[in-house]
């Protein structure tokens, strides 16, 4: 059953779960007047300190195209997957990287129940996607995360931000009404996983936030295989 909003109780989740993937694209392009999606996107990918031959997922990844500008980092060496909960944005991102020319491996999927194996990946990336969860299930991913990502591994979370006080609200942010999450609440929440915060800050648009964190786990874990 879809909400008003376009959400859908039927996925197997309680977060909000978009499904309308040409509007998804449709609001990317308006939120950067139509020129800035790819330098966001690029700007991430550097953030989350991609290297060639690196094992990246993208979850929540949406339309694909931060999954595809990973891909584009970490080259022929690399593997990119992506996992969202719509089929919609499964399918519209497989046919963007198809008309690309790049290998991503797509699936439908749950944040809060990746379906990979331990270890698995270098890199996990997580953006604007975080607010969509209630509380429980943010917890849930972030353990998640620190499950499938290699010992030394790291995992880049951007999402909106509350703002700061007297600060003007970017155009985004204006569109953006239905939910944010402060950097302190992301910070904590990636730390009670285990996990290291190694930087944190403003993405270098107004009201978009970032925190990176490192995988501290022994170095003895067991790799697992997407």
């Amino acid at each position: 059953m879809r909400d008003a909003k376009g959400s859908d109780s039927s996925s197997g989740t309680t977060g909000r779960v978009l499904h309308s993937a040409a509007g998804y694209d449709l609001l990317a392009w308006l939120f950067m007047l139509g020129t800035g999606e790819q330098a966001l996107r690029d700007t991430l990918a550097g953030l989350a300190r991609l290297q060639p031959g690196d094992v990246v997922l993208d979850a929540g990844c949406g339309t694909g195209t931060l999954a595809i500008a990973a891909k584009r980092r970490v080259g022929s060496a690399g593997r990119v997957f992506g996992v969202d909960a719509s089929p919609e944005m499964i399918a519209r991102a497989t046919r963007k990287a198809r008309r690309s020319g790049v290998e991503v491996e797509f699936r439908t999927g749950l944040a809060e129940a990746l379906p990979y194996g331990d270890g698995t990946f270098d890199v996990v990336l997580s953006t604007l996607m975080l607010h969509h969860l209630p509380r429980e299930l943010r917890r849930r991913f972030a353990h998640e995360i620190r499950r499938v990502l290699k010992p030394g591994g790291r995992v880049l979370v951007a999402d909106f931000g509350a703002g700061q006080p007297g600060r003007k609200r970017s155009l985004i942010g204006h569109f953006h009404r239905h939910g944010h999450v402060a950097l302190d609440e992301i910070v904590e929440l990636l730390g009670a996983a285990g996990l290291q915060v190694a930087g944190r800050g403003d993405v270098g648009m107004r009201d978009l936030y970032f925190a990176l964190a490192v995988n501290p786990a022994s170095a003895a874990a067991t790799a697992g295989s997407p």
